[in-house]
C-alpha cells in the first residue's frame, strides 16, 4: 500500500512528517510518498539518513496553502499546492490514501474537488475519535460543515456507524443524536427534524438523543451533530483534557515531600491516562463520504500522530469503508423521501 502525505502541512512540517513516515514504514510496511518542496524534503532525508526510493519517495509540489487562506479559493488557485498534489495522486490511482496535517478546510476542499463525493452523498463529514471510559466514540461532524440539514446528519449517522463497525470492530454500533436532553421533544429545529428520520433508518442502531456528558461516558459509539457544534465539542474536550493533566502536575509539584513520593507510585497510571487522552495515539480523522481515503490530522501533529494516521489510512482502505458506505446509502429509502 502506498500513502501520499502532505509533507508541508502542519506546525512541524516537514521534519516531523518525515519522522512519522519513517516510523510508519517500519511498523506497517507501507510505501510513503512525501509531497512538497523537494529541496527541503531531501535535505531532511539526508539529515536522518533516509535513502529515497526505499519505501519513501518524494513528489515535488511548489506551493503550500497557509492556514489563513480561504480553503476553496486556495485549492482552485494553487494547483501545485502540496495537499492538492497529494490528493491528485490518490485520484490518479498512484496512492491509496492521502494524509494532511495542514489546513483542515484545504484538505476537505482538495478531497471534494479532487476525489469527489460518493454517489448520493451530499456532504462529506469529518469523523473524529474521542476517548471514553470504555473505548472510543466517533464524533461526526467535527468541522467539515458548520451548517447542515437533517438529511446530512442522517448520512453522517450511517457513515459513522459503518466506520465504527469495520474499523473500530463494534458489531452493532450505538448511534446517538447530540441534543440538550434525552427526550425526543427536546432540541433545536435541526435535531427535532432529524430525530424521526434517524428512527426510520433500517441499518443503524439509533438509541435516541444524548447529551454532551454521555460522550465521555461511552453511552454511544457514534454521536451525530452539525460541524459547528461538533468542532466546539472537540476543542472543548481537547482543552479540558490538557487542563486536567496540568492541574494534576501542578498539584503534585505544590505538595509536600511525602505526597511527591507517593505520586511516584501513581506514575504508571498517570502515563496510561495521558496516553488515552493524547490525540496523537489516534492518528487522524477520516473524511467520510468522499470517493477515496483522506485522513485529516491535528495541526500540531508530530511523528507519532503521523505514523498512527498511516495506520488509520491502512485500516480504512483494507476494510473498504468507502465501498460499504456506498452500499448502505443506496439501501436507505428514507434519504430519498425526506430530510431536506
Amino acid at each position: 500500500m502506498k500513502v501520499a502525505i502532505d509533507a508541508m502541512g502542519g506546525d512541524h512540517a516537514p521534519e516531523e512528517i518525515l519522522l512519522g513516515a519513517m516510523a510508519a514504514v517500519k511498523d506497517y510496511g507501507c510505501d510513503i510518498v512525501l509531497v512538497g518542496d523537494e529541496t527541503l524534503l531531501r535535505e531532511a532525508m539526508g539529515k536522518h539518513g533516509v535513502r529515497e526510493g526505499e519505501h519513501i519517495f518524494v513528489h515535488h509540489a511548489s506551493e503550500v496553502i497557509d492556514m489563513h487562506e480561504s480553503p476553496g479559493a486556495a485549492v482552485r488557485k494553487k494547483r501545485d499546492a502540496s495537499v492538492v498534489v497529494a490528493t491528485r495522486l490518490v485520484k490518479e490511482g498512484e496512492c491509496a490514501a492521502v494524509i494532511s496535517a495542514g489546513s483542515t478546510g484545504a484538505a476537505v476542499a482538495a478531497a471534494l474537488f479532487g476525489l469527489g463525493r460518493l454517489p448520493k452523498i451530499e456532504r462529506a463529514t469529518i469523523a473524529t475519535p474521542i476517548p471514553n471510559l470504555t473505548g472510543t466514540t466517533m464524533l461526526l461532524d467535527s468541522g467539515a460543515n458548520v451548517d447542515s440539514k437533517p438529511k446530512h446528519l442522517v448520512q453522517s449517522a450511517i457513515m459513522g456507524s459503518i466506520y465504527a463497525k469495520y474499523v473500530l470492530g463494534v458489531e452493532n454500533p450505538r448511534v446517538g443524536l447530540l441534543s440538550i436532553g434525552e427526550e425526543e421533544t427536546k432540541g433545536n429545529e435541526l435535531t427535532l427534524s432529524t430525530y424521526p428520520l434517524l428512527a426510520q433508518v433500517q441499518n443503524i442502531n439509533f438509541i435516541g438523543n444524548i447529551e454532551g456528558r454521555d460522550i465521555p461516558q461511552g453511552t454511544v459509539d457514534v454521536v451525530v451533530c452539525d460541524g459547528f457544534v461538533g468542532n466546539v465539542v472537540l476543542k472543548f474536550g481537547e482543552g479540558l483534557a490538557s487542563a486536567i493533566m496540568r492541574l494534576l502536575k501542578d498539584a503534585v509539584q505544590q505538595s509536600g515531600f511525602l505526597t511527591k513520593m507517593a505520586s511516584l507510585m501513581l506514575l504508571p497510571v498517570l502515563k496510561r491516562l495521558r496516553k488515552k487522552l493524547d490525540y496523537a495515539e489516534y492518528g487522524g480523522a477520516p473524511l467520510l463520504g468522499v470517493n477515496g481515503c483522506c485522513i485529516i490530522c491535528h495541526g500540531s501533529s508530530k511523528a507519532k500522530a503521523i505514523k498512527n494516521a498511516v495506520r488509520v489510512a491502512k485500516e480504512f482502505t483494507e476494510q473498504q469503508v468507502a465501498t460499504h458506505i456506498s452500499e448502505m446509502i443506496a439501501k436507505e429509502e428514507v434519504l430519498t423521501h425526506g430530510g431536506d
